[in-house]
């Protein structure tokens, strides 16, 4: 999955509060959604003591894209019905691969994005992907360009990716745009999708980063070391904890803020976390649950039930961190047009 997929088991309830975002859009466009959920499910706005406020993401992902739209539908009045567009090139027949790309079409469709698809045979060669990619870099209708990851062995991943020209890196994982978003006074084109996400999460949930002590559990190249820069430029001090980190826990109860993205199935415990922290809950792992059709549930890489009793905010998995990576990638992608169209 491109830097972009996501029950809590058993245990105390916890009640959906409704987030305080800041920003006036938001307000307007997911006010209604969160009380009438909140009627629907007979709570108000008071939250049992020692529960974690629920950071719910399929809420916030649904009213950003809704502002998406917006602005999409503005754009074609004021330039003859032109929108902005994404191409999404997939290799082989991978089920899940399939599945995210049907996801984002279906996303694009929804904003007003025109979606442009290329499916290739897992047998394609190398330079067939590549004449595909400059293909889409030539296309002026297409404003963003997505390589569904993984690809095939046979394929260097990390030629076709640089292939993708800079002005329509949507994913965000072009040297140059990785190179800007770690200089001090200098700012990408587009940031990585996920890490995105998870800002947008915490800004949008009242949570003030300025002056705060951030961690994140993980440096993956697609989700850990992009959020702990944009940690820091957000004025958070920011520490990352890694496999090789010594006494993680003792790090992790400093945090105000725990940005979780380590891959490994509720490794982050009740008592890593300082009562009254904000948790991002970025992973995404299947466990063994014969109560469950599939045999298996998905958890994140936070203790959900335990450490949503010490918490001030906490996302869920599935339905916090998940919603938003492709709602960012529709966002990435109406920036390009909008670059695109002004020039």
């Amino acid at each position: 999955m491109n830097g972009a997929g996501r029950r809590a088991s058993s245990g105390p309830s916890i009640q959906k509060v409704p987030t305080k975002p800041r920003a006036a859009a938001f307000r307007r466009a997911s006010g209604a959604v969160f009380v009438a959920r909140a009627r629907a499910m007979g709570i108000n706005n008071s939250r049992p003591r020692g529960d974690a406020a629920l950071i719910d993401g399929k809420a916030i992902a649904a009213a950003i894209r809704e502002e998406i739209k917006a602005e999409v539908d503005a754009l074609k009045k004021a330039h003859d019905g032109r929108a902005p567009g994404l191409a999404v090139v997939i290799v082989g027949a991978r089920k899940d691969s399939q599945t995210y790309v049907r996801m984002k079409r279906k996303a694009c469709e929804e904003v007003g994005i025109v979606s442009f698809h290329k499916e290739l045979p897992e047998t394609a060669t190398e330079e067939e992907v590549l004449d595909v990619v400059r293909g889409f870099n030539a296309d002026d209708a297409c404003h963003g360009i997505l390589v569904q990851l993984p690809l095939p062995k046979h394929m260097n991943e990390e030629r076709v990716l640089a292939e993708i020209s800079l002005e329509k890196d949507v994913d965000g994982f072009h040297p140059e745009n990785i190179g800007k978003l770690a200089m001090k006074g200098h700012e990408p084109l587009f940031v990585p999708c996920t890490p995105k996400g998870c800002i947008e999460l915490l800004k949008r949930s009242g949570v003030e980063l300025a002056g705060k002590n951030a961690v994140v559990v993980g440096r993956s190249n697609i989700v850990g070391m992009p959020a702990a820069l944009l940690l820091m430029k957000a004025d958070c001090t920011v520490t990352v904890v890694h496999s090789k980190t010594k006494d993680p826990r003792r790090i992790c109860r400093e945090a105000d803020v725990v940005v979780a993205a380590c891959g490994s199935a509720e490794m982050v415990k009740r008592d890593w976390i300082k009562p009254g922290a904000v948790i991002i809950d970025v992973g995404t792992n299947g466990v063994d649950d014969p109560t469950k059709k599939a045999g298996y549930r998905l958890v994140g890489d936070v203790d959900f039930e335990n450490v949503k009793k010490v918490a001030s905010q906490i996302t869920p998995v599935p339905g916090g961190v998940g919603p938003m990576t492709i709602c960012m990638l529709l966002s990435n992608t109406l920036e390009s047009g909008k670059r695109a169209f002004a020039a």
